[in-house]
């Protein structure tokens, strides 16, 4: 125990040799990175694996950038015909639409529904419920209380037609009178005298306001005494 203080002591003259028998180990880096092989793979195949990896993802970044080269070209070409990107989007959508229509599941579905409806159509129940239906349209429209209704409503609607049609000849009448009685004729004379002087009293000013004509001479002045 004294002796290991001792090297551990910083006074020690031995404080050097416990860390130069630690850097003396040896230490595999490759083998420590390495993770484990699983069971059943020998070393080789394991190399071989990991060599196939490497290659399928240089493949994958090879593609992505062919990919990526593509679009850019396919959305150059569509500028330059002046596709925008909502008739790609309505284009996509049509293809979309078009291949549900002609999936399997959509057909098969169709199918399904085409059969159930022929079978609820020729079902005894569905036939059974039409024709009471049909029936009890029949007896509707034959009852009397039907038959009144639509009497009544007809009767109605002639008479609103004619109280509307005597409210308009009211109405004419009423304006026909009121142009013949004495006070309109009256107010109607009043308008057409002041019509009259407006009318007169702008002739004469535009009358006085007229220069002479060019025939008419200046008046001569009277003889000297």
């Amino acid at each position: 125990m004294e002796s290991a203080s001792q090297d551990i002591n910083l006074n020690s003259p031995n404080k050097g040799l416990l860390a130069d028998a630690m850097t003396d180990v040896p230490v595999d880096s490759a083998a420590a990175a390495r993770t484990a092989a699983p069971e059943g793979l020998s070393a080789a195949e394991e190399e071989e694996l990991r060599a196939e990896i490497a290659k399928v993802e240089e493949e994958i970044g090879t593609l992505r950038q062919v990919l990526a080269a593509k679009e850019r070209h396919c959305g150059e070409l569509k500028r330059k015909l002046g596709l925008t990107p909502l008739d790609g989007l309505k284009q996509n959508l049509s293809k979309s639409w078009h291949d549900v229509q002609v999936s399997n599941a959509y057909v098969r579905t169709s199918e399904k529904l085409g059969e159930w409806n022929d079978k609820v159509t020729q079902s005894d129940l569905y036939l059974s419920a039409s024709s009471t239906l049909e029936d009890w349209n029949e007896k509707l429209t034959q009852s009397e209380a039907y038959k009144k209704t639509q009497e009544t409503l007809s009767q109605a609607g002639q008479k609103t037609s004619a109280a509307l049609s005597n409210v308009g000849s009211v109405i004419s009448r009423k304006l026909g009178d009121m142009r013949n009685s004495a006070t309109f004729k009256s107010f109607e004379d009043r308008v057409g005298t002041i019509k009259s002087r407006v009318v007169g009293s702008r002739e004469n000013s535009t009358d006085g306001l007229q220069s002479p004509s060019a025939g008419d001479k200046p008046p001569q002045d009277s003889a000297p005494f």
